[in-house]
């Protein structure tokens, strides 16, 4: 038996949508994701599927929407961006207690850090990280209106509303205060720049929610955060994960996947980025200390859920670690600020 999965009634729900399934059907968590959970489902052909559903227990209103990231990751099949193609949304609760959807299995590697960034072979990091740079620009310049998001979110200010969607996930999820998550709000709503376009913004873009391959993206995963808005946000973001190998200074990001050594500078994401879009790139810092501070509050969500045992007991988790880990993002966006 596997936690979140009714098997039986899963597998029959499988069998309706996806023709060539075989059963019996195994099903198994995938190691990772500390948000929506996310399972391998292999057949008796040795087909592989993966399912999506909602992390166990009450999760805030709102959170973990399976037919918005269903809708996302369907609508841009053939877009230029790499997704794995869907299967199907089911919204029955009868069926597995919460919605989920269904999509094919893409092999390759996700480098979530360092050691598996370190399997990639060197001449593929190079073009693998110009290619990270090159599918956010391609995400970016798509018009939402085109591919069917276009009501997929308010498109104007977008700063302004996830600092405060994420300004209540905080006050929501909160076990102690962390002044310096206040100062930063303070100021990012002071400093906020003018929104200079609108776009497909992914929310969680990095290394760690994509599949490669051979140098390249093969998929881009968990859009559970995608709406419309600024698309530097993303480019902030992933720019914040993108560390060298000298950077590594005993702080929580040492494992970022970039510090195995071998992908493109910051600054070289930075201009094939600007180079594809057009767009202005020189009020990134604003945005890097936006992106360490949303940061803090979704990750503040994710370590309530474990302290109240939400994730479900197959998941092991250092809880004063990750209390650690909030502590200095909400230090690093302040000191962006500050600075």
């Amino acid at each position: 038996m596997t936690e979140g999965i009714a098997a039986a009634e899963v597998t029959a729900w499988l069998e309706a949508h996806v023709p060539a399934l075989t059963r019996p059907v195994e099903y198994k968590l995938i190691a990772g994701g500390h948000s929506n959970l996310t399972y391998q489902c292999t057949d008796a052909e040795g087909r592989r599927y993966v399912l999506r559903r909602p992390p166990l227990g009450h999760v805030l209103e709102s959170a973990h929407d399976m037919g918005r990231e269903y809708r996302v990751i369907h609508a841009l099949a053939n877009s230029g961006v790499p997704v794995a193609p869907t299967h199907g949304l089911c919204e029955d609760p009868a069926v597995n207690g919460s919605a989920f959807f269904v999509m094919d299995f893409i092999d390759g590697v996700v480098p979530h850090d360092a050691s598996v960034a370190a399997t990639l072979p060197m001449a593929e990091r190079m073009p693998l990280g110009l290619d990270v740079a090159e599918v956010l620009a391609r995400l970016h310049k798509l018009d939402p209106d085109a591919v069917g998001l276009g009501d997929l979110g308010r498109k104007e200010n977008y700063i302004a509303r996830q600092l405060k969607r994420w300004a209540q996930q905080w006050e929501n999820s909160k076990t102690e205060p962390v002044p310096e998550m206040e100062d930063a709000l303070r100021l990012l709503g002071e400093r906020m720049p003018e929104q200079k376009a609108a776009a497909i913004v992914h929310g969680d873009y990095r290394l760690g929610n994509m599949i490669v391959g051979d140098g390249r993206v093969r998929a881009l995963l968990d859009w559970e955060l995608c709406t419309l808005g600024d698309p530097l946000a993303d480019l902030g973001y992933i720019i914040n994960w993108w560390l060298a190998p000298e950077d590594r200074h005993g702080d929580v990001d040492d494992t970022a996947p970039t510090t195995a050594g071998g992908f493109p500078t910051r600054e070289a994401m930075l201009a094939r980025y600007a180079e594809l879009t057009g767009f202005d790139v020189s009020d990134i810092n604003y945005y890097r200390a936006f992106s360490h501070w949303r940061l803090a509050a979704i990750r503040q969500g994710v370590y309530k859920r474990y302290l109240v045992g939400a994730m479900g007991a197959e998941h092991s988790f250092d809880l004063e670690g990750y209390r650690d880990i909030i502590q200095r993002k909400a230090e690093t966006a302040l000191e962006f600020l500050e600075r």
